[in-house]
């Protein structure tokens, strides 16, 4: 009776049966697994139905061997015979037309083009099946090299790990349709290097609106002081600034020039007006509520592009300044930090920034806080003495 058998500890598997009274042994380059031994069993069912049938032709199932023959190579040949599932570039299409109805326009463009412009060059014409582990990593170790020829042009640990995900995905999901073993297991995302914040003092924010372009002037006034993110910003439209409750309510962003939905559930939200914010959208009101649906508009009425505002408005104004420079997205830093230093309630600042709790506020933002990470007992004095159970 033929079997299938591994050498050793983690050693691959091989033909172990009789054949004209002579013990034969056939090795492969299949780890043990489960689905290899189911496979390979077949394989082994089907020599013994024709050894007992006499039609049995040792040459044509192992015409390597030294017997007349199974070895590597005719082993690799009979894998590429039986190739497990359809090819990468199939797949991934029909993956992509399933998936993309729960993702959100802009998502869907980015995993298009993780797709065109990298997966499917790479791995398009082999089958999901014969997929290893060993190529997905040397297709990540290429795309470390990708731009090093230019300091600084090199793909980020982040942006190669997003890469990855659609490539997980995939493999994960035929892995389960097509019954092999994914070979994404034990490949852990790249190590991405902690960066810190670094949000405007209150004086760099007071140089800033008494320097900036006047028609940008309020536009800074509400990132500074709302914590909206770019994208919420530049897409809030007239119809969800509340003047008579003063609130702005957070219910789309622009994307690529385009309206879509909030980042999170938690970003659908009612932010409060500041004094100053309120200021600024009743004098904006009288620039752009005829002219646009859009609060900030360009000059046919459309969104903000962020990049040519970056660029043409932000970057030279801090050069001008002399201040550091920051992106434009640290001015949401700069509004939870500023919350923050003038005591307000960390629950109502998460739910002003979109946060389902206050865990990043505490992680993220306390240190610029000193009185959050006090542990010298100095509060509560304070707050006894306010109460009138310690003399001055």
């Amino acid at each position: 009776m033929g079997s299938i058998r591994a050498r050793g500890n983690g050693g691959n598997l091989f033909f172990d049966f009789r054949y004209q009274g002579k013990r034969c042994r056939e090795q492969t380059l299949l780890p043990d697994t489960p689905g290899n031994r189911k496979k390979l069993q077949e394989v082994m069912d089907r020599i013994e139905a024709e050894i007992t049938l006499g039609n049995f032709n040792y040459a044509l199932h192992f015409p390597n061997s030294k017997n007349g023959d199974l070895t590597v190579g005719a082993l690799a040949s009979l894998k590429a015979q039986q190739q497990i599932g359809p090819l990468f570039k199939e797949f991934a299409e029909e993956w992509y037309e399933e998936n993309k109805v729960q993702w959100k326009r802009s998502y869907q463009k980015i995993v298009r083009g993780t797709l065109d412009s990298k997966l499917i060059p790479h791995f398009g014409e082999m089958s999901v099946g014969k997929i290893a582990k060993s190529d997905i990593l040397k297709f990540r170790a290429s795309l470390a090299k990708v731009g090093r020829e230019i300091p600084g042009k090199e793909l980020s640990h982040d942006r190669i790990n997003h890469i990855l995900t659609p490539l997980r995905m995939i493999l994960n999901e035929a892995s389960e349709r097509f019954e092999f073993n994914t070979p994404c297991l034990g490949i852990k995302p790249l190590k991405i290097a902690r960066q810190d914040i670094e949000p405007f003092s209150l004086e760099e924010v007071r140089q800033i609106l008494n320097h900036v372009r006047s028609d940008y002037c309020n536009y800074y006034v509400v990132r500074f002081f709302t914590g909206l993110r770019t994208g919420e910003v530049d897409g809030l439209q007239w119809q969800y600034v509340d003047f008579e409750n003063r609130r702005i309510l957070v219910r789309e962003t622009v994307v690529q020039g385009e309206i879509d939905s909030t980042k999170t559930p938690e970003s659908c939200r009612e932010v409060e007006m500041s004094e100053p914010v309120y200021a600024a959208l009743m004098e904006q009101k009288q620039v752009s509520y005829r002219k646009s649906k859009f609060v900030f508009c360009n000059g046919h009425g459309g969104p903000l592009e962020h990049r040519n505002v970056t660029q043409r408005v932000w970057y030279p104004l801090l050069k001008h300044l002399g201040i550091k420079k920051r992106r434009p997205y640290q001015t949401r830093h700069t509004a939870a930090t500023l919350w923050l230093a003038s005591g307000e309630n960390p629950e109502w600042i998460a739910r002003q920034m979109g946060h389902s709790t206050t865990q990043m506020l505490f992680t993220v933002y306390s240190r610029y806080v000193p009185n959050l990470t006090r542990r010298d007992g100095s509060a509560i004095d304070q707050l006894l003495r306010a109460r009138g159970f310690t003399d001055e």
